[in-house]
């Protein structure tokens, strides 16, 4: 009664009329509510929104917009509304004084209206000021304002038209400006405004158009086209990204978290510790410092359990805020999912009646279409909120992992490896994000649930129990399902390691398995884990299958008892459409909650463990900055002093350094010396403060330079690595190269000082790294020096340049602080100041002169060592391999950094201290230069292969006849046969609810129900079927393709490897064979099943009603359209992802290594920048392809928005013609078609991506192979080779086709045992010999023949089993010692222990517990370097063949093992020939013969003796080595 007061003096008009609204040919309102509710409407949205809206702009300022056209007119055009507005209440005002007296409302709504326009004023001024360029809130208020006025302006025009009533001339004049403008204020609100000033957008080369965008642009998506454009024309590459909007970057978003976190941490330490620490400051450390530090840590721990930080609170504070918004969407898209159904059933009953208005059923369609599309710009809000939150979530836990990295203490570290640390970056941060877009399904999935049986219920009463009851039987067995799935996975997860594991090893040492010809051998155990691993897939089939089956037969099942048990209660429940239908639609809804349920559960568990190892890593102890006093250089005292300082490597550990007093003077060199593990190392970084300091008190003056033992190199240029961020200076730069000696090095690498050095700096030798570390702190010119036994990884020659030029009281830093840690005894007389250390004190000190006139411990420690260096160096100073020689680069380079240098000629990277060094340098930098520049060249197609545009068709057809054709037609035979079931079953069901009813009853419920039963199982078996063979086919497929790949790579060339990084063919076998496994076949199932899917459901469609055959077609072109569009961007950004995601972890892999070198240097923020940039980068790429998604969800979901509104649409025109059955049909399966629409492109665009594996397995498939391993015909006899003959005829040899002969004729009769010795300068080709003896390089000229057999001709197998070598770098594979030495198990136990003695092995492995079965680890590293040459010796001795050759075998051991070796080889091998490829020279002077090789040619040949009267190279190289 209350609103028609408002309408009329007398309240005679009506409020609602449902005859003039709803039961006519031609619907209206009332003028009353014309009048009020529906001018009130936009009123009530404008003041309820505004309190909210007004604060959010409050906060959150973007800048100042400077006033435009734009903004003048819609400011007008608001004031215009007003006056408008209010022209109608003084118009009232007037009515009433000419006492007209009209209802109320007349001054009401004009009023409220009036002032509502002037609040639309304000705030669009309010929102230029705080720089909104486009208002959501203001646009949809003008939305709704027309949608409003649109109403009342189509009723006053029937009304003007139809009676001839008056018509009120100045409120409908008014009425239409109303109209226009509010028409005019729309269109203006779709543009949005400039930019504010001021803004970063300005400054910005490539900013992201998202905040530029309008509303509209940005609810669609619409903004990101422009980049889907360019990727559609040309792959995108990184410049074409935007920037990161500024709230999505590191430096906002990681700066909040650690303060929340810390603030959080913070309260944590709140509890009553620092009595403590006080009572233990004045503590002196006497007997009873060990106790109260018991006591300490005893109270600590009770009072830390009743509180710990929270690092959920943390997170949901930071992130919090964001993501509720996401509540909001999820809940309006929550209850718009059931307006379909609701719309169904009303639809139905509109077919039913055939009196019904034709409009209804238009309304209903339209209705049907306007739910279906807020739905899905609702839920891509939301989806996008997610991921953004998720992006972040992301950055910020990356971000304080790092910076909280930089400052945890070496205990702390301990208890995390880096592997670990590096997984929280990677794995823990990423189920972070995955959480972000599940974790609202917690509340979501019951609430849907909850929904749709209330709604059922409502549809077909109790009997809806039976279903549910199905569905939840269902959830625990697919619940024991993902367990079992677990436990499988992680049984192959760990078969995968060891077969990898295998792999690396082999493609580590495949030089020597190819020397020794054992390819098959271990082809046969890779196979053997492959077996095991194959064998877990095939059960994690069967479940899979499994699984597929109850996902799929699910909704029947759930629909058919729920049917059934409808039909059999009582008589008369009727089946008809309606109820059929509606409860078929709910049903569909009601699957996807509970199948996600245990998914959400698992990744909450997940997540959890997550955030427990992160909040443990985040909680670990920190460094105290204040340890160590640095203050700058005033004070006279000296510029280190150390007073009764104890230090400990942690605060539980007992102290490793004890009551420490020393002072050093400013500009004096001190050298610290003492046996292994005195704590010389742990003096340097208790100065640095990396250690606990528990009393005392320590000052260092100034700026720190520290070079670590392990020389620690960034990958970036060699020239990055000396600057280390300082600027730059050439003259300094210089000076510094030139004292470190690194002149020579620089010239040899490709580019110079610009050459990029790998990762831990794979491509430099030790000692290049050690003097890199050097320059490093030369340069940075600081004021305290603290030098960890940087000379030890040099050789002496060039330890004595870098003493002269850098260290001693002559170098660069002569006029600082030098604190020398060292173990070169020569050096010491020059020092100032030697402290000796003992068992973590200082037990000496004073000058050399001082101590040695003590004649305490430092007097005798000189004796010991000063006679072995004088020995040693006689022998070493000169050979080429002293100590820095020792990796002689060779073998071991060309495994680890493939890329980046070439074989031999390298070696000269240790010969520095030769005098002819300098020629020799510039004829082999050109040499270098040719190969470098093809070989870069050559890698970066090798890093792109199979990466650009669409994959192939064959590649398809390559994997389907992995599968075997049979069975991939089988099937898609099923698969076909699955979808014509499932379509029967609901064609039947349609038919079913079009029974006639006779008597309240239905006539044939039973068979109706049978064969409606019948097909639904037919329908399963088709499933169970099809998921079999295509698990499988998987399976076959990937042991076809994997058993290709392994020979395929086995057969490759020396070469082939030379120039694959090693992590490429790694790769191939883990992650391409990982994908080819476990995710091609479900992808290819639920990429048939969403394809058959949305065939059937277009087909039901043509079948109910044939007219939209017309709109399928055009509807389907315009899905293909934006797909094609899509998957071309959407690729491209995966794979800019993936590129800029290593960086990351590279970057954070060598801070952690690198960590107390980047302390010392004080450069932290620079590294935490770096990281930030980096991870910036990243998410650079990974933005777009979210936006991306949403792009495409969104077009795509309207094309299944217009199947479903034209479905609606064909059947209300068509509706005197069909049956309710057959609607109900059409629209239940179009209502789903977005979701399959959606499922299908995400599912090719899988496909493609993961397909991809294929191909990248089967291009190694087509590489060059070597010969042959065996070849029946030209087989040699088993004896051969019977006297050990070898003829090089006019041989020569070159490393590839483009590249120059490094051998060129050579003319060499060797005679059967003759011993032969082969020297020569680095790169004359030494090596190149050995291996045309192997065919590792097959000859470019000439022929070698062995007693009388062209080597050429016959397998290389054949071939490799007759020669034994004993290589330079000794290579063990992890596995028993005994498969070590005899793979093919062809030698009896006697044999080996025999060749064991022989070797002077035998002690050692009777020795050990499991005797030969000993495991040797991975590279044998649990030997010695020199045990493991013995076990190669040993390999030798077994083979026993007539031929043997040594390349450099004994550089690597001291001179005791060396002899034992030459007198085995002596007494062992006396009838064989023996080439042996001498560094030593005085191994060789009594062989038979020495060949001098230079430059690729033989120059000297004869009896050492007879060479050396000949003055020539020999002599001078004898000369060297102090033999002559």
């Amino acid at each position: 009664m209350g609103i028609e007061s408002l309408c009329s003096a007398d309240a005679s008009e009506p409020f609602w009329d449902w005859n003039l609204t709803w039961h006519t040919e031609n619907p209206d309102f009332t003028q009353c509510f014309q009048n009020t509710i529906l001018v009130w409407i936009p009123c009530i949205y404008l003041w309820a929104c505004f309190p909210v809206y007004f604060l959010y702009l409050r906060c959150h300022d973007r800048g100042y917009i400077q006033m435009s056209n734009l903004n003048k007119a819609k400011t007008a055009l608001g004031l215009i509304l007003w006056i408008v507005c209010w022209a109608d209440l003084f118009y009232s005002f007037w009515e009433r004084s000419q006492n007209i007296f009209r209802a109320p409302f007349f001054l009401i709504s004009p009023t409220v209206l009036g002032i509502t326009m002037l609040l639309a004023t304000f705030l669009i001024q309010y929102e230029r000021m705080k720089g909104v360029q486009s208002s959501g809130v203001m646009t949809i208020f003008w939305l709704i304002s027309l949608l409003c006025a649109t109403v009342i302006f189509r009723s006053k025009i029937i009304f003007a038209l139809n009676t001839g009533a008056e018509v009120d001339a100045f409120r409908y004049v008014t009425f239409c400006t109303y109209f226009i403008l509010l028409l005019v204020q729309l269109i203006l609100c779709c543009f949005p405004e400039q930019p504010p000033l001021f803004s970063e957008t300005v400054n910005d080369p490539k900013p992201c158009p998202e905040f530029s965008a309008s509303f509209l642009s940005r609810i669609t998506f619409w903004w990101i086209t422009g980049l889907m454009i360019q990727g559609y024309r040309r792959p995108l590459e990184a410049k074409d990204l935007w920037s990161l909007n500024k709230e999505d970057t590191s430096e906002e978003i990681v700066p909040g978290l650690a303060r929340n976190w810390a603030k959080e941490w913070a309260k944590t330490k709140r509890q009553p510790l620092n009595i403590l620490y006080s009572s233990k400051k004045q503590q002196k450390s006497d007997s009873n410092g060990d106790v109260t530090e018991e006591a300490e840590a005893l109270i600590i721990k009770p009072s830390q359990k009743n509180y710990e930080a929270s690092l959920f609170k943390v997170l949901y504070k930071t992130f919090g805020p964001y993501f509720l918004m996401s509540f909001l969407f999820k809940a309006a898209h929550d209850l718009l999912m059931f307006t379909g159904p609701e719309i169904l059933k009303l639809l139905i009953n509109f077919v039913n009646d055939k009196h019904a208005p034709d409009w209804q059923g238009y309304f209903y369609t339209g209705l049907l279409f306007v739910c279906a599309c807020l739905q899905t710009l609702i839920l891509h809000q939301y989806f996008h909120i997610c991921f953004v939150t998720g992006m972040r979530l992301k950055t910020a836990i990356v971000g304080v992992i790092y910076r909280k990295a930089l400052v945890i203490t070496n205990s702390a570290r301990k208890t995390s490896t880096v592997g670990e640390i590096v997984n929280l970056m990677s794995v823990d941060a990423q189920r972070f994000m995955d959480l972000a877009t599940y974790i609202n399904m917690i509340w979501s999935a019951p609430l849907q649930v909850i929904l749709a049986l209330y709604l059922l219920w409502q549809n077909l009463g109790p009997s809806v129990l039976a279903g549910v009851a199905v569905m939840i039987l269902l959830v625990p067995i697919n619940a024991v399902m993902a367990m079992k799935t677990k436990t499988y996975q992680k049984a192959q997860m760990k078969s995968k390691d060891n077969r990898i594991k295998l792999m690396n090893e082999i493609l580590n040492g495949i030089k020597v398995l190819k020397l020794y010809a054992w390819e098959l051998a271990f082809r046969e155990k890779v196979l053997e884990i492959r077996q095991k691993e194959l064998k877990v897939l095939k059960k994690s089939a069967y479940l899979a299958a499994m699984a597929t089956f109850t996902w799929v037969c699910a909704p029947f099942l759930v629909a058919l008892s729920t049917f059934a048990v409808y039909v059999k209660i009582d008589k008369n429940n009727v089946l008809d459409a309606q109820k059929a239908f509606v409860s078929l639609a709910l049903f569909n809804i009601l699957r996807f909650p509970l199948n996600m349920l245990p998914m959400v559960i698992s990744s909450i568990v997940e997540a959890s463990v997550s955030l427990k190892r992160l909040r443990v890593f985040l909680s670990h102890e920190e460094l105290d900055p204040d340890s160590i006093i640095r203050r700058p250089t005033r004070d006279a005292e000296g510029s280190i002093i150390v007073k009764n300082a104890t230090f400990s490597w942690s605060r539980n550990d007992p102290p490793s350094l004890n009551s420490i007093n020393f002072t050093v003077p400013e500009g004096s060199l001190i050298a610290v010396v003492g046996q292994v593990g005195c704590g010389k190392s742990s003096l340097l970084s208790a100065l640095l403060g990396e250690m606990d300091k528990k009393e005392g008190h320590v000052v260092v003056k100034g700026s720190v330079a520290y070079v670590p033992q392990q020389a620690w190199v960034q990958n970036a240029t060699l020239k990055d690595n000396i600057i280390f961020g300082r600027e730059m200076n050439e003259s300094r730069y210089k000076r510094v190269i030139e004292a470190c000696a690194l002149l020579p090095d620089i010239e040899i690498l490709p580019t110079g000082d610009r050459t990029e050095i790998g990762e831990k700096g794979v491509n430099l030798s030790g000692g290049q790294k050690q003097r890199v570390s050097l320059a490093r702190a030369v340069y940075c010119n600081a004021d305290v020096y603290l030098f960890d036994d940087p000379l030890s990884a040099v050789d002496a020659h060039v330890g004595k340049h870098i003493f002269e030029k850098v260290i001693g009281p002559k170098g660069i830093l002569k006029n600082k602080t030098r604190v020398l840690v060292t173990h070169a005894v020569n050096y010491l007389p020059q020092m100032d100041t030697i402290l000796v250390m003992s068992d973590g004190e200082i037990s000496e000190m004073g000058s050399y002169q001082e101590l040695l006139k003590q004649d305490g411990a430092f007097a005798e420690f000189l004796r010991t060592y000063a006679n072995a260096e004088q020995s040693m160096e006689n022998s070493d100073a000169n050979s080429p391999s002293g100590k820095e020689g020792k990796p002689v680069e060779n073998g071991v380079i060309v495994n680890e950094a493939p890329g980046k240098l070439m074989h031999r000629q390298l070696s000269n990277s240790s010969t520095y201290s030769r005098e002819t060094g300098k020629s020799q340098h510039q004829s082999s930098t050109a040499e270098l230069q040719k190969p470098l520049a093809e070989k870069n060249s050559w890698k970066l197609t090798e890093a792109d292969t199979a990466k650009t545009g669409r994959v192939k068709a064959t590649v398809y057809w390559d994997y389907m006849k992995a599968i075997g054709l049979f069975i991939s037609f089988l099937s898609i035979f099923l698969f076909m046969c699955n979808h014509v079931a499932s379509l029967a079953s609901n064609y039947w069901l349609s038919l079913w609810t079009d029974d006639p009813v006779i008597n309240g009853t239905q006539q044939y419920t039973n068979v109706r129900l049978g064969v409606y039963g019948a097909l639904g199982i037919s329908q399963g078996i088709a499933v169970f079927g099809y998921s079999m063979v295509v698990s499988i086919g998987g399976i076959f497929a990937s042991r076809h393709l994997h058993l290709n790949l392994l020979h395929n790579v086995l057969r490759s060339p020396m070469s082939f490897f030379e120039r694959t990084p090693s992590g490429n063919l790694v790769n191939r076998f883990s992650k391409e064979i990982d994908t080819i496994d476990s995710t091609i076949p479900p992808i290819i199932k639920m990429f048939m099943g969403s394809t058959f899917n949305v065939i059937g459901a277009c087909i039901i469609i043509l079948l109910a009603t044939p007219i939209a055959a017309v709109i399928i077609p055009p509807l389907g072109l315009v899905y293909l359209f934006v797909q094609r569009f899509y998957v071309a961007t959407s690729r491209q950004l995966k794979r800019l992802e993936s590129v800029s995601r290593s960086p990351v972890y590279s970057h954070f892999n060598e801070t952690l290594l690198g960590v107390s070198v980047i302390r010392a240097f004080e450069e932290q923020k620079r590294f935490i920048k770096q990281n930030d940039m980096k991870v910036d980068e990243n998410q650079k790429a990974y933005y777009p392809s979210i936006v991306a998604n949403r792009w495409l969800a969104v077009r795509l979901e309207y094309v299944g928005n217009c199947i479903v509104l034209f479905a609606a649409l064909f059947a209300v025109i068509t509706r005197n013609k069909l049956s309710p059955g057959l609607v109900g049909l059409s629209v239940s399966y179009s209502l789903q078609i977005t979701a399959y629409l959606n499922w299908l492109v995400r599912m090719s665009s899988e496909l493609e991506t993961n397909i991809v594996a294929v191909e990248r397995v089967k291009e190694y498939a087509e590489m060059e192979k070597e010969a042959e391993w065996s070849i029946e015909q030209t087989a040699p006899a088993s004896t051969w080779p019977e006297e050990g003959k070898v003829e090089f005829r006019g041989y020569g040899l070159r490393y590839r086709e483009d590249l120059d002969l490094v051998l060129k004729n050579i003319n060499v009769t060797i005679n059967g045992g003759e011993k032969i010795g082969i020297v020569g300068r680095t790169g004359a080709g030494k090596s190149s010999l050995t291996l045309g003896l192997f065919r590792i390089n097959e000859a470019a000229e000439g022929e070698i023949i062995i007693d009388g057999i062209n080597i050429a001709k016959i397998g290389l197998h054949d071939l490799r089993f007759k020669i034994t070598i004993i290589p330079q770098d000794p290579i063990l594979f992890s596995g028993s010692l005994r498969m070590n030495l005899d793979p093919f198990d062809q030698h009896s136990d006697e044999d080996i222990w025999r060749s064991l003695e022989l070797a002077h092995l035998k002690n050692f492995v009777s020795a050990l517990p499991d005797k030969l079965n000993h495991e040797c680890a991975e590279g044998g590293e649990n030997l010695s370097v020199g045990q493991r040459q013995l076990v190669c010796l040993a390999r030798a001795l077994l083979r026993k063949s007539k031929i043997l050759v040594l390349d450099e075998a004994t550089a690597a051991v001291d001179l005791e093992t060396d002899n034992l070796i030459q007198s085995t080889i002596k007494s062992q091998f006396e009838e064989c020939t023996v080439l042996t490829i001498a560094h030593r020279l005085n191994t060789i002077m009594d062989y038979t013969r020495v060949l001098v090789l230079d430059r690729g040619e033989v120059v000297e040949c004869g009896s050492p003796d007879s060479l050396l009267q000949e003055k020539g190279i020999f002599y001078n190289m004898a000369k060297d080595s102090g033999l002559v």
